[in-house]
């Protein structure tokens, strides 16, 4: 056997044995008076739990034997307790419970522990949650492809320049304020409409890792990097709609503000536990507000900055002529396709995380509603395209199969099979009309961005109302809401930049190209032709 192989076996019988090792952690089996651990494990458990309830709750017990005589069939003294667990440097804490079995003879019992949530279950949650952020994470990449192949070849490397920008922006900024604005817990400034919980993160000391945190499913840091990942999403969608004219640094200061501020506060009036949340909204609006991975808080968002991006930018030089609209065609649909599909795997792990463990059930169910309405959002796309520009367009294609995406990321969770179905297929519809509507307005969006994001957001979060468990008032006020904040701020911010250090290359730069003006590089050196005329 080569020392190759050999390596692979023994790594293969770590991942196996490992998980049958922890798994095999019972705290229940344990004595609450004498933790006892394997000799060969560096494991301690530890209880803390009211002795005086229990004694009291076994007394209960025998007194009502006497009283039963030979009816008595036995029973169970019950308390809350607390169980930490020391598994190497590794301290696991659970909510549990210490009990004493009563015999039908009398017999006390030895005192026990049990919890409902296991190592095991712990670190599986966990796990998911990990590669649920990878996928989440390869998104970006898919995003960067499909945005340079729907634009011009003269600006690849500023498209692949802005997306590479975008996650290092949404990261850092999340962890410098993003997640605590997000995320306010009790420290609430204005309502439930702002709040923030202060700069930065927990250290390592402080920070939450025990089995407590988010009911047992996975610690602070694994919240944080998962939901970093959904922050930077917003500004990735602004910079499609806005490529090919926009300048790098006036994008990248519209990003850091962004996703810094106006991502985050939107994002807490729900997933924060904010007004969206609240029961007061519940019962005025009939039902909760729903919005499950984010068609609104995260989509939208981005959509409506979009939006406001090509308003103040206008379109691109010759796109629309003499009162008609001449088609500025993209450099490789090759990578086109290849962002779409690498779009729709990060989304099992956009909507198959956000479940927010590794509940199989769950999990399953929305990795199924969300393919359904991918597959049907490609299926409405083509049809739409086919009865109005008589046309398979491949790149309608692309953008239905992300329509639908989209249009079901708020109830993937909640509809039925057939309600994702639906939504995929009018998503995939919508997007070819908003995409035609648009250049008929004259509003310029390279490759589709507000249409995708925007338009299948709100049809997207609207539907749960239609299809799923929201009441469908509820819906339109947190679509309206998100809006009504999202759009101005972000109008306002690109008039800014336009009015102060400029947000729109020169005539030339555009021309020429930006991968050239802005960065002095070419994607493709000695193979590229560049059209100035």
């Amino acid at each position: 056997m080569t020392s190759k192989k050999k390596w692979l076996l023994l790594a293969f019988a770590a991942m196996t044995v490992a998980p049958i090792t922890f798994g095999s952690l019972k705290v229940s089996s344990l004595s609450a008076e004498e933790p006892a651990a394997p000799a060969n494990a560096p494991v301690t458990v530890s209880l803390d739990y009211d002795k005086e309830a229990l004694q009291e709750a076994v007394d209960g017990i025998l007194k009502a034997k006497e009283e039963a005589g030979a009816d008595f069939e036995g029973d169970t003294a019950q308390v809350t307790a607390t169980i930490t667990q020391q598994i190497g440097l590794t301290t696991i804490t659970y909510d549990g419970i210490v009990s004493q079995e009563v015999a039908a003879d009398g017999t006390v019992g030895p005192v026990k522990a049990d919890s409902a949530q296991t190592y095991a279950d712990y670190t599986a949650d966990n796990v998911w949650m990990m590669v649920a952020t990878f996928l989440v994470f390869f998104m970006h990449l898919g995003f960067a492809m499909i945005e340079s192949g729907l634009t011009q070849a003269k600006n690849t490397v500023n498209i692949l320049f802005k997306n590479t920008m975008i996650i290092a922006i949404g990261l850092l900024t999340y962890a410098i304020m993003g997640f605590n604005l997000m995320y306010p817990g009790d420290s609430w400034i204005s309502g439930t409409w702002f709040g923030f919980a202060g700069f930065g993160l927990e250290s390592q000391a402080t920070a939450d890792t025990s089995i407590l945190y988010y009911d047992g499913n996975y610690p602070y840091w694994t919240d944080f990097l998962f939901q970093g990942m959904f922050a930077a999403t917003a500004a990735t969608i602004v910079s499609g709609a806005v490529a090919e004219r926009i300048k790098l640094h006036a994008f990248i200061i519209f990003s850091v503000i962004y996703v810094a501020i106006v991502y985050p506060i939107v994002g807490s009036w729900e997933w924060g536990g904010g007004w969206l949340n609240a029961a007061s909204f519940a019962e005025s609006f009939g039902g909760e507000f729903v919005d499950f991975a984010g068609s609104t808080l995260v989509h939208s968002v981005g959509g409506w900055a979009a939006l406001a991006g090509v308003l103040v930018l206008g379109p691109r030089l010759g796109k629309y002529v003499n009162g008609g609209i001449n088609p500025i065609m993209g450099h490789s649909m090759p990578l086109a396709t290849i962002g779409m599909f690498l779009l729709w795997l990060g989304w099992f792990g956009f909507n198959g995380g956000s479940v927010l463990s590794g509940d199989p059930a769950g999990v399953s169910y929305v990795l199924v509603t969300t393919s359904l309405a991918a597959a049907c959002g490609i299926v409405g796309a083509v049809i739409t395209a086919l009865i109005i520009t008589k046309s398979p367009d491949l790149s309608m294609a692309l953008n239905g199969a992300l329509a639908g995406l989209v249009g079901i990321t708020a109830g993937a969770d909640g509809v039925q099979i057939m309600g994702s179905v639906y939504i995929g297929l009018i998503s995939g519809a919508l997007v070819v009309g908003s995409v035609l509507l648009l250049d008929k307005l004259k509003i310029d969006d390279p490759v589709g961005a507000i249409s995708v994001h925007l338009t299948c957001g709100i049809w997207g979060t609207l539907a749960v109302g239609i299809f799923g468990t929201g009441a469908f008032m509820a819906q339109l006020i947190g679509v309206l809401a998100a809006g009504a904040f999202s759009f101005p701020i972000a109008l306002i911010l690109f008039l800014a930049l336009k009015f102060t250090i400029g947000l729109r290359v020169s005539e030339e730069e555009e021309l020429k190209g930006l991968d050239l003006g802005e960065h002095g590089q070419e994607a493709y050196s000695g193979f590229q032709i560049i059209n100035v005329k």
